[in-house]
């Protein structure tokens, strides 16, 4: 019986050994059930565009920009607040143009479409612009419309996609005008009730 008793208790380590080292594998949340929750009156919003590109139509000029922003729910579904705008532009044979500024924005979430995960937004700004190689401020407005897709309760990745158009205010001025397309995200913080 000693001679079965030794074996027995290594058969037996051996397959709890082999249990413990199954691995366990876990799919990476992709998408949350969040309905209203993140953009009731009184929660902020803070994130922004973590890359932008976009094509001039009158300067043939690229462009690629970051825009950190932040807004409060003054109502369900509606958020203003402030985005800044930090960007480079490069011109075909010229030397290249850092731009900043800061743009007041309105955020409205449309009830149509919407989904438990994610829900459509109009996206729109007007604010005042500067370039590194010059002087005077530039008017910039835009017109976006995009998609919010919520992967947890509090995170949304975003795409916007809109016309956006600037103009300087010195003289022998150009506007600048073209489409823009831009990826982002969001984190709504629960505001105090």
């Amino acid at each position: 019986m000693k001679k079965l008793f030794l074996p027995f208790i290594l058969l037996l380590g051996t397959v709890g050994l082999v249990q413990a080292q199954k691995k366990i594998e876990t799919v990476p949340q992709s998408s949350a059930d969040v309905g209203m929750k993140p953009i009731q009156q009184g929660n902020w919003m803070v994130g922004g565009s973590i890359g932008s590109i976009g094509y001039s139509f009158e300067g043939k000029s690229f462009n690629a920009a970051v825009n950190p922003r932040a807004g409060y729910f003054v109502s369900d579904g509606i958020a203003i607040g402030a985005e800044a705008l930090l960007g480079l532009t490069t011109v075909k044979d010229q030397d290249n143009i850092w731009n900043y500024g800061i743009a007041p924005f309105v955020r409205y979430y449309f009830p149509e479409g919407a989904s438990s995960t994610g829900r459509f937004f109009g996206h729109g700004s007007v604010g005042i612009a500067g370039s590194s190689p010059g002087d005077g401020a530039t008017i910039t407005a835009g017109a976006n419309v995009g998609y919010a897709h919520f992967i947890t309760q509090t995170v949304a990745l975003e795409a916007m996609a809109g016309y956006n158009y600037s103009k300087a205010t010195v003289a022998n001025s150009n506007k600048a005008s073209g489409l823009g397309v831009s990826l982002g995200f969001q984190i709504y913080l629960p505001g105090k009730r």
